[in-house]
C-alpha cells in the first residue's frame, strides 16, 4: 500500500469514470469490484464510489477511527456523483440520495448491513416529493430510511417500527403497505421519529453528512457483529480481510407502476437448469423482494407457470425492460464464465444494475452448471472440477424421501433448497442449536429467518418459513449450507409465544416430528422414510473428470460387507482401514472374546480364540470378495481388552456361565484390566507382544480367507497392519508371527497368495524413527486420529469442552481432529514419509484417520506425496474430488 501521504482510500465507478476492475476484489470487496466491472462493460450502473477494505483494517487497528485523508476523498467522490446525477447531496429542492452497502471480499449474503435512501430529512423529502411529482413515493422512501437507519445505525430494534406500521394499517383497515397514502406515511414518519427519540434520548439525525458517516461506521462495525463472525467461521473467511463500503446514487423501484426491483440468477440455483430465474416486485424497493413482506412475482412466463402463480411475470408486464435484462444476463454470464446472482431496479421503465456476484447454488445445481459450462466450452474440464466445493457433495450423498412412502402433507411452500429432512420442530435459532447439541435432528420453523438465525440454521437439518420467496434469506443461506428448506409456506401460522404451528385445524407443537421436502415444498407430519441417492448423470460425469485429474488413490474405512459395498458404489479403490475389533462386538462373538480375556492360561485363551476364528474368517471372505483384488488393509486388534468386558451384573453373570467361572472372578478381572489412561496403555501391538496367540488367530483367519477366495478365482490383496508400533523391534517380533502363519496356511491349503505387512504410524516416536521401522514395514498408514492425540497431548473424547475457547482466542484455527494440524502433526507425517521412503524406496504411504475425508487435509497429503487417503464410505466422492483439486493446485495432475 502507498505511504499515508499518498494513500488512495476511495475508488469511483460509473458516469464515465471507473477506477476499479473485477480483479481488485481484495481491495474493493466483491460488490465494489463487480460494480466497477459492470461499469467498465458499459452496463447501466448508477454512479458511486467504494471505500476500500484497507479502511476497515485501519478502522479496527486505530480505535475505530479513519485515515486523515478519507473525508476529503469521500467529499470529492460525492461531488462527482452529484455532477453525474444533476442533484446535490442535502439540497432542499433537488436532493441526491445514496445507498450505503457493505461488500466483503467473499460473498456473505445478508450478514452485514445496508442503508437505502440516505440523505432524506424533513426538508429534502419535500424537495423529492416536488421533483418526482409523487408525494406518496417521497414519504414512503423517507419512512424506509428512518426504519433502516434506525435499526442498522442507531440500533433501535426493528419490531418497534413494525408495531407502529401494523397499528396504522389496522386503524385504517389496510392490508398492504402499498395501500398507505402520502398523508398516512407522514403520520407513520412522525410516530417513527418520536419513538426513536424516546428510545435513544436524542432526535433522529437530520444532517445528511452525519447520516453518511453514521452509515459508513455502521457497515465497518457490522464486520464484527455476531452473525458476521458466525458466518465467517462457517465459511473459513479470515477476519483480517475486512469489508469495503459502497456508496451509490439511489435509483427508485418504488416511484409507481413503471418501476420495479428484483433479484435474479442467470441459471436456476436449485437445479442448475440453463433458464433465467428470479423474482421481482412492481413499485417496491430491493429489501421488499428478499424480506418476504410482499409475495414476489416471477421474472419469466415459464417460472410463473412452473410455480402455478396467478401474478403476472415481468416478461409480460415490462417486455422491453425484460429483454434488456435478459441480454445483460447473457453478457454477464459469458464475461464472468459462471452463474451470476444479479440485483436490478427499474425506474420509470429504465433498467439499472445494482449488483452481480457469483451465485450461491445447491450441490446439484453446481454439478449441472459445471458440467454444462464445460460442455458449452465456457470453461475447461479442470475448471469445472475445481469449481465444486467437495464438502457440498454431502448434500447429494444422502437420502431423499421414498416416493412410495405414505406422507401426510399439511402445507406446501416453495421448494427453496432441495433434499429431505425430518426432525423435531423448534421455533428459535437458540433452541435449534441447543437441541442439536443434544443429538436431536431438528427442523427450524420461523415466520421468516434473519441473519441473526445463522447459528440455528447451521445446527438444524432443515428450515421452514411461512414468509419469503425463492430469493429470501432462508432460501439463499439454506442453499449455501446444503440444508433442506421450504420457504413461504403461507398457510402455516406460527405462534412464538405458545410454540405452536397451526394449519387448517392441525396443531404442531414444539418437539413434534415433521418432514420437509425442499425439492417439492411439501411439509409433512411425522418422519417419512427415505431412499438412497442415485449417483448418475452430472455427478458421474464430473467425478469421471476428477478421477482423470487426481494422482492419489481413495480408499474407504470399512469392516462390514454393507460399508464395503457402499464404498465401492461411491468409487473407493480399496479398504484403507478395516478395524477388526469392530467385528468382535457382534452378539454372537462377544462371549468368546470375553472368555478369551478371562482365561488364566495360554491354552484357555487359544480355546476361546478357536471359537472366534471362523467368524473372523467369514468377515474377511466377504470383504475380499466385494473388493475383488483391490487392496484391503486390515488392522489387527487395537483397543485395550477392558473395552470388551461387561459393565452390568446381568452381563457379568452371562460371561461367567459361558466361561465356567463365577461372576466375582469376572468383576475382579475387569478391575484388574482397567487402565487410568487406556489411550496410552496396554493396546495395539503391546497386546500382541503379551498375547501373541491373538494376532496369530487373526492372521490365520485373514490368510485362510485369502486362500479360499483366491481358490475361487477372485484375486486378493491383503495388507496386514500392526497398530501402535513405537519401535522396530515390536514390528520384527510380530511380523515373524504373521509370516509363520502365512506359510502354514499356504502349505495346508496348497494355495499361493500375495500379502504385505506394514504398520500404522500414530506415535511421534514412530514418525521420527520411520527410517528404521521401514526396513521391516512394507507400508505405512498414518493414523492421524491417534497421532493428533499423542502429538498435542489432548484426548479426542474430552477436548470438545475447551477447544471452542481455543478457537475463539485465536490459538487454533480449526478443531485439529477435523482438519489436520499441518504445522505439528503434519510435520511428523512429512518426516515419517521422507524417512520411510529414504529407507525403502517405493514404500506405500497412506492416511486413514478422519482427516482422510477433509479437503484441506487432503491438499496437505497431496503436497507430501502420499499414495492414498482413506475415509468413511460416504466421504469417498468428497475425497475423490478434493484429491483432483489438490492435484490441480499442486500441479501433480496426471497428464496424458
Amino acid at each position: 500500500m502507498a505511504s499515508h501521504g499518498e494513500s488512495k482510500w476511495v475508488y469511483s465507478f460509473g458516469a464515465g469514470k471507473t477506477e476499479g476492475r473485477a480483479d481488485m476484489k481484495n481491495l474493493l470487496g466483491g460488490k465494489g469490484a463487480n460494480l466497477a466491472e459492470m461499469a467498465n462493460l458499459g452496463l447501466p450502473v448508477p454512479p458511486g464510489f467504494t471505500i476500500t477494505t484497507e479502511v476497515c483494517t485501519y478502522f479496527y487497528a486505530n480505535g475505530r477511527t479513519y485515515p486523515v485523508e478519507l473525508k476529503d476523498q469521500v467529499a470529492a467522490a460525492l461531488a462527482e456523483i452529484e455532477q453525474a446525477m444533476g442533484a446535490v447531496f442535502g439540497d432542499a429542492n433537488n436532493p441526491l440520495l445514496v445507498s450505503v452497502r457493505s461488500g466483503a471480499r467473499a460473498s456473505m449474503p445478508g450478514m452485514m448491513d445496508t442503508v437505502l435512501n440516505l440523505g432524506l430529512n424533513d426538508v429534502t423529502v419535500a424537495g423529492l416529493a416536488t421533483r418526482s411529482g409523487d408525494a406518496r413515493f417521497a414519504y414512503d422512501s423517507y419512512r424506509r430510511f428512518i426504519q433502516m437507519y434506525g435499526n442498522v445505525v442507531l440500533d433501535v430494534d426493528h419490531h418497534h417500527f413494525e408495531e407502529i406500521l401494523d397499528s396504522v394499517k389496522r386503524d385504517r383497515g389496510y392490508s398492504l403497505d402499498t395501500d398507505l397514502t402520502a398523508a398516512d406515511w407522514q403520520a407513520v414518519i412522525a410516530d417513527y421519529k418520536a419513538m426513536v427519540e424516546r428510545e435513544l434520548g436524542r432526535p433522529f439525525p437530520q444532517d445528511p453528512q452525519e447520516q453518511l458517516w453514521g452509515a459508513v461506521g455502521a457497515v465497518f462495525g457490522s464486520w464484527m457483529n455476531a452473525r458476521a463472525i458466525t458466518y465467517r467461521k462457517l465459511h473459513d473467511i479470515p477476519a483480517e480481510w475486512g469489508t469495503a463500503v459502497n456508496v451509490q446514487s439511489m435509483v427508485f423501484g418504488n416511484m409507481g407502476n413503471d418501476c420495479a426491483t428484483g433479484v435474479a440468477f442467470t441459471r436456476n440455483p436449485s437445479t442448475g437448469e440453463n433458464a433465467f430465474y428470479g423474482e421481482y416486485l412492481v413499485n417496491a424497493q430491493g429489501e421488499d423482494v428478499v424480506a418476504g413482506i410482499r409475495t414476489p412475482q416471477h421474472l419469466t412466463i415459464a417460472g410463473r407457470e412452473a410455480n402455478k402463480s396467478d401474478l403476472p411475470s415481468m416478461e409480460e408486464v415490462m417486455p422491453e425492460v425484460f429483454n434488456q435484462l435478459n441480454e445483460v444476463r447473457l453478457r454477464l454470464e459469458k464475461h464472468y464464465r459462471d452463474m451470476q446472482d444479479i440485483e436490478f431496479t427499474v425506474q420509470q421503465n429504465k433498467l439499472y444494475m445494482l449488483q452481480t456476484r457469483t451465485g450461491k447454488r445447491t450441490a446439484q445445481a453446481a454439478l449441472r452448471i459445471a458440467v454444462d459450462m464445460a460442455t458449452e466450452a465456457l470453461v475447461t474440464k479442470a475448471e469445472a472440477v475445481s469449481r465444486i466445493d467437495p464438502a457440498s457433495l454431502d448434500q447429494l450423498l444422502h437420502p431423499t424421501l421414498d416416493p412410495k412412502a405414505e406422507r401426510k402433507v399439511i402445507a406446501k411452500g416453495l421448494p427453496a433448497s432441495p433434499g429431505a429432512a425430518s426432525g423435531k420442530v423448534v421455533f428459535s435459532a437458540d433452541d435449534a442449536e441447543t437441541q442439536a447439541a443434544l443429538g436431536d435432528a431438528v427442523i427450524l420453523c420461523r415466520i421468516e429467518t434473519s441473519p441473526e438465525d445463522i447459528h440455528g440454521m447451521h445446527a438444524a437439518k432443515g428450515i421452514l418459513t411461512t414468509r419469503g420467496g425463492m430469493t429470501s434469506h432462508a432460501a439463499v443461506v439454506a442453499r449455501g449450507m446444503g440444508r433442506a428448506c421450504v420457504a413461504g409456506a403461507g398457510e402455516l401460522r406460527i405462534d412464538y409465544k405458545t410454540k405452536v404451528m397451526s394449519v387448517r385445524g392441525v396443531q404442531v407443537k414444539e418437539g413434534d416430528l415433521v418432514t420437509i421436502d425442499g425439492s417439492t415444498g411439501e411439509v409433512m407430519l411425522g418422519a417419512v422414510p427415505t431412499v438412497q441417492p442415485e449417483l448418475s448423470g452430472d455427478f458421474a460425469t464430473l467425478m469421471g473428470w476428477a478421477d482423470e485429474l487426481r494422482r492419489m488413490k481413495v480408499r474407504a474405512n470399512a469392516e462390514t460387507a454393507l460399508d464395503a459395498a457402499t464404498a465401492r458404489k461411491f468409487g473407493a479403490e480399496g479398504i484403507g482401514l478395516c478395524r477388526t475389533e469392530h467385528m468382535f462386538f457382534d452378539p454372537a462373538r462377544i462371549l468368546a472374546v470375553r472368555e478369551m480375556i478371562l482365561a488364566e492360561t495360554e491354552e484357555g485363551r487359544r480355546k476361546a480364540l478357536a471359537k472366534l476364528e471362523p467368524f473372523q474368517k467369514q468377515d474377511f471372505v466377504e470383504l475380499f470378495t466385494i473388493m475383488a483384488g483391490l487392496p484391503v488393509t486390515i488392522r489387527l486388534l487395537d483397543p485395550p481388552l477392558h473395552e470388551f468386558l461387561p459393565n452390568t451384573e446381568k452381563e457379568m453373570a452371562e460371561v461367567a456361565a459361558a466361561a465356567g467361572t463365577d461372576p466375582l472372578r469376572v468383576h475382579q478381572r475387569s478391575v484388574q484390566l482397567h487402565e487410568a489412561n487406556p489411550m496410552l496403555g496396554h493396546r495395539g501391538c503391546r497386546l500382541g507382544i503379551t498375547y501373541p496367540e491373538i494376532y496369530e488367530m487373526q492372521a490365520r483367519a485373514i490368510f485362510s480367507a485369502a486362500a479360499d477366495v483366491a481358490k475361487s478365482g477372485t484375486p486378493v490383496t491383503p495388507e496386514v497392519m500392526i497398530p501402535i508400533v513405537a519401535t522396530r523391534k515390536e514390528l520384527d517380533i510380530l511380523k515373524a508371527v504373521i509370516d509363520r502363519v502365512a506359510a502354514e496356511v499356504k502349505a495346508a491349503s496348497g494355495q499361493e497368495f500375495e500379502y504385505s505387512v506394514g504398520t500404522m504410524i500414530e506415535l511421534p516416536r514412530a514418525a521420527l524413527r520411520a527410517g528404521e521401522i521401514a526396513e521391516t514395514a512394507e507400508f505405512f498408514s498414518f493414523g492421524t486420529n491417534d497421532l493428533t492425540q499423542t502429538t498435542l497431548g489432548i484426548s479426542r473424547d474430552d477436548a470438545g469442552s475447551f477447544l471452542p475457547d481455543y478457537e475463539r482466542a485465536g490459538i487454533i484455527e480449526h478443531d485439529p481432529f477435523a482438519t489436520l494440524d499441518q504445522d505439528g502433526v503434519g510435520e511428523l507425517v512429512r518426516i515419517g514419509a521422507e524417512r520411510g521412503r529414504a529407507a525403502r524406496p517405493g514404500i506405500k504411504l497412506g492416511i486413514c484417520g478422519e482427516h482422510g475425508g477433509d479437503p484441506a487435509s487432503i491438499q496437505f497429503c497431496e503436497s507430501v506425496g502420499l499414495d492414498y487417503v482413506s475415509c468413511s464410505p460416504y466421504r469417498v466422492p468428497i475425497a475423490r474430488l478434493a484429491a483432483a483439486q489438490a492435484a490441480l493446485k499442486t500441479d501433480t495432475v496426471k497428464r496424458d
